[in-house]
């Protein structure tokens, strides 16, 4: 009897090792199936901004013209689905447009005026310019492509 109770017991105990080792094997699994998942969803991802960086190089690089092909002409509808397929998807986001204006003593003057006259000051165009308006002084001190220089700004 002691040798049944024992062997049941040897029994249990295996049995219990075994659900253990299920549980441990079921939770590797989980977490191999999670990792799976994201390395799948970042895969996903880096596709897609590969994908988004694509179409914006080619929106915003000129089209090259490949050599012509010498190929058999085409049915109309095949033509229209190649027009359809380099159509570009989204169109092109408009230019942002700012109107900028410093007032003093209830006068405004627009910035615009103020590099345009900059412009007309060092008589070239600039590729960079940079400016400090001071009203008080009605002056604009500049910074036009290496060359600094100041103008009179009249708020009147």
């Amino acid at each position: 009897m002691a040798k049944k109770k024992a062997v049941k017991a040897v029994e249990e105990a295996v049995k219990a090792v075994e659900t253990k080792v299920e549980e441990k094997a079921a939770a590797k699994a989980a977490k191999a199936e999670e990792k799976a998942a994201e390395k799948a969803a970042k895969a996903e991802e880096k596709a897609a901004e590969k994908a988004a960086k694509a179409e914006e190089k080619a929106a915003k690089a000129p089209a090259k013209k490949a050599a012509p092909k010498k190929t058999a002409p085409k049915k109309p509808e095949a033509v229209e689905k190649a027009v359809a397929a380099a159509a570009p998807a989204a169109p092109a986001a408009p230019a942002e447009k700012v109107d900028f204006f410093v007032e003093y003593g209830g006068v405004q003057v627009a910035a615009k005026e103020v590099v345009k006259n900059i412009k007309s000051t060092i008589g070239k165009d600039a590729k960079e310019i940079a400016v400090y308006l001071k009203p008080e002084e009605s002056k604009a001190y500049f910074v036009a492509d290496g060359e600094s220089g100041s103008m009179d700004v009249y708020f009147c």
